[in-house]
């Protein structure tokens, strides 16, 4: 692949991934934290609306979902989509469903006694959950954001066949152009290797401030194959207390 190739197709392909990404990244976390906590609400009919668009949306393919906004809506309701607009309603709509999934389970794992302890303050729903309830499910939530950003992030090569112009639709063309398939395809696997990467490491990075912001112990950190340091851990011969000593 040449040069002229790469800065013509590539290089654009890329900064399009990236935004269709952040931009269905930001629509995902929307929808998941309004879905997950209306799944909370001590309203029937909202957990139920809640609960049939989290159903309906899991069920569903982004994919198809992508063609019926980009083919089907125009027919139906006269309203056409950008292609690149398309892709992101539907990624963030589909991934938004399983994202208010984590919001409602870290909720629901938030001790009884500080809702409690919100109730005896005289604190409404919503301040419950803005100073009470969320700060502390947030750390839980972040592990599952990160596998489901990365999810994300694969899932934007979805919008190629809709001719958004990302990196899958770029290495196609000089695939096209080129008549070579290996070299192509293979830089174009380690490009989403690294993007993936870098969504890691801010991801770690956000839930070792989480932790710290409400006093927990910060995740250990993790070498580039993501595992743990590991410590050295031997028992007091008088008291039979565990110590931890450096990394081995």
């Amino acid at each position: 692949m040449t040069w002229a190739l790469w800065e013509s197709y590539m290089l654009p392909g890329i900064w399009i991934t990236i935004q269709v990404t952040v931009y269905s990244a930001a629509l995902a976390a929307v929808v998941s934290f309004a879905i997950g906590m209306a799944r909370t609400s001590q309203l029937w009919i909202v957990r139920f609306l809640a609960g049939a668009y989290f159903e309906i949306f899991r069920g569903a393919s982004a994919l198809v979902f992508m063609f019926w906004l980009f083919f089907a809506l125009p027919i139906a309701f006269g309203w056409q989509l950008v292609p690149m607009w398309a892709g992101v309603l539907a990624l963030g709509l589909t991934y938004g469903a399983y994202g208010s999934e984590v919001v409602r389970g870290a909720l629901a794992a938030v001790a009884p006694a500080q809702r409690e302890a919100g109730i005896a303050l005289s604190f409404t729903r919503l301040q419950r959950l803005r100073r009470i309830e969320l700060p502390q499910a947030w750390p839980e939530m972040v592990p599952p954001f990160n596998n489901l950003s990365i999810e994300l992030l694969k899932g934007t090569s979805l919008v190629s066949v809709i001719s958004v112009a990302d990196m899958t639709f770029a290495a196609n063309l000089i695939r096209f152009t080129t008549n070579e398939s290996a070299p192509i395809y293979t830089i174009l696997l380690l490009m989403y290797f690294v993007l993936a990467f870098l969504i890691t490491r801010l991801m770690r990075l956000a839930e070792r401030k989480a932790k710290a912001g409400i006093g927990q112990e910060p995740p250990p950190r993790e070498s580039l194959l993501g595992g743990m340091r590991r410590r050295s851990r031997t028992a007091d011969p008088v008291t039979g207390a565990v110590i931890t000593g450096g990394r081995q």
